[in-house]
């Protein structure tokens, strides 16, 4: 479980973040929904203990935020959609295996995860490969599987479908779905209404630092309209207002 208790962050004089409070429960996809620059991923690197809060503190899994950082970045997996974070030199297999000897796998137990993550992902095929010859689809791929190869509970996906064909969105959105079915918590945030929607239980949108609405997926499916539901979270999205 996650639990994010008054979150606020302040660099200089912009504060990027204000009061934000909500959980993600064991078997539960958040989506996060807001424009660029709203502090979506400024959450995430708090959440992920990159980043220090100015106020608030949260749990992960049990472990303090603030008090017990390494036993929470055990317990999450994370990946930033603009930085896959791999070195190119090295194959996927390479990659991987680096990784999960940063975070204490045996090599007996690595080789077998990598093997099931390969099988989850479809990347048998290039899995010995240099990453740097790999199209962008390729690498989010395997850098989704770097950040979980050690198995976590809670995973957080910053634009995980950015600039992804459909097919290797989809690989990744079942991947999200089966990590749900798993018991894992969840956060993605998404440029695309049409994923938030589709692959969340609740949606935290956020609108110049604030939460401005978190609201049941499923709930809002049943009482409007596709159509009602977008020009929902895009005046939410834009304005910061609900309009309905």
């Amino acid at each position: 479980m996650i639990k994010i208790n008054g979150i606020s962050k302040v660099f200089k004089k912009c504060e990027a973040l204000k009061n934000v409070t909500f959980d993600v429960n064991d078997g539960e996809i958040v989506g996060l929904l807001g424009e660029n620059g709203a502090g979506k991923s400024t959450l995430m690197r708090i959440i992920s203990t990159m980043l220090t809060p100015t106020s608030g503190d949260a749990q992960i899994s049990g472990h303090d935020l603030l008090s017990e950082p390494e036993e929470v970045r055990k317990s999450i997996g994370i990946l930033f959609g603009s930085e896959v974070g791999l070195y190119e030199r090295l194959t996927a297999r390479e990659n991987l295996a680096y990784f999960a000897s940063l975070n204490g796998m045996s090599s007996k137990d690595a080789s077998k995860r990598i093997s099931e993550l390969a099988d989850i992902f479809d990347f048998n095929d290039y899995i010995d490969r240099r990453v740097g010859t790999f199209s962008r689809g390729m690498k989010q791929k395997i850098a989704i599987a770097r950040a979980i190869v050690h198995d976590p509970s809670a995973i957080l996906l910053d634009e995980p479908d950015a600039g992804l064909d459909f097919k290797a969105s989809k690989i990744i959105f079942d991947f999200i779905e089966m990590s749900k079915a798993n018991n894992k918590s969840i956060i993605f945030s998404s440029h695309s209404i049409e994923n938030i929607k589709n692959y969340s239980d609740r949606m935290v949108v956020i609108h110049k630092g604030q939460i401005i609405k978190v609201f049941d997926v499923h709930e809002y499916r049943e009482k409007y309209s596709d159509r009602e539901i977008n020009d929902i979270l895009f005046n939410l999205v834009s304005e910061g207002e609900e309009n309905v």
